[in-house]
């Protein structure tokens, strides 16, 4: 569903990502760890079509990054760590758009709308503006908005930020639903006890180089995936 082919990208001197390969197939739920600064956001950014990369290829669905990104677009969501809404929209407005972007179906939208609004518990403040919305309430619309086309991947960093257990719990319930599917998850977390119960695979970034990925089991073996972590994290 998702392959990053010896990707690299540089700011100035600066080499954010280093030659990165990650493979993710149909069905994956797959996690994306690393410190702050180790490439990850750069990373999916790049794989969204919001960033050009220096070296190496995307390929969404058998679909090139660099020959067709309105084509790869097509068939994912993203979701930022801070996502930027519409502040003068309402909630409702800022669905039906992103639904008229792609192509969504009058009666699509009213039954995706109605089910992840009810479910988010937040359908009541769909009329109001969205700049009346909490922290919590804005990361609910952002996630609502990427599920509403029914995308085939969805990327997402860091999504559980700012959202209460239930909604935690509920986006995780909905990752695996769209992997049951057919479809793909990538995204990047600190929450490590969450990606140990959640991943089917992951991946561990270290200043920008890929250093250890794979099966859950395989990437943590007998240990944590934390204590794993802060281990590869402690090697020089």
């Amino acid at each position: 569903m998702l392959n990053i082919e010896n990707l690299s990208k540089s700011y100035g001197e600066k080499k954010a990502v280093i030659d990165l390969s990650i493979h993710i197939a149909p069905g994956e739920i797959y996690g994306f760890i690393g410190h702050n600064g180790a490439g990850k956001t750069t990373t999916l950014k790049a794989c969204a079509g919001i960033l050009q990369f220096d070296k190496g290829e995307i390929f969404v669905d058998g679909v090139s990054m660099k020959k067709d990104p309105i084509g790869c677009k097509k068939k994912m969501a993203y979701i930022p760590d801070n996502p930027e809404l519409y502040d003068f929209m309402t909630g409702l407005q800022y669905l039906d758009f992103i639904a008229d972007i792609y192509g969504v179906t009058i009666e699509e939208r009213k039954e995706r709308i109605h089910k992840y609004a009810s479910a988010f518990e937040i359908e009541k403040d769909l009329p109001a503006l969205i700049s009346s919305y909490s922290h919590g309430m804005k990361q609910k619309l952002a996630i609502i908005s990427a599920w509403i086309h029914n995308p085939k991947l969805i990327m997402m960093d860091e999504p559980f930020v700012g959202l209460d257990p239930k909604a935690a719990k509920l986006l995780k319930d909905m990752m695996r639903e769209v992997c049951d599917n057919g479809g793909a998850i990538f995204f990047s977390t600190h929450v490590l006890d969450v990606a140990e119960k959640l991943c089917d695979k992951v991946a561990i970034i270290k200043k920008g180089e890929l250093i250890r990925s794979g099966t859950m089991e395989q990437v943590k073996g007998d240990e944590s995936l934390e204590d794993v972590f802060l281990e590869l994290e402690a090697d020089k």
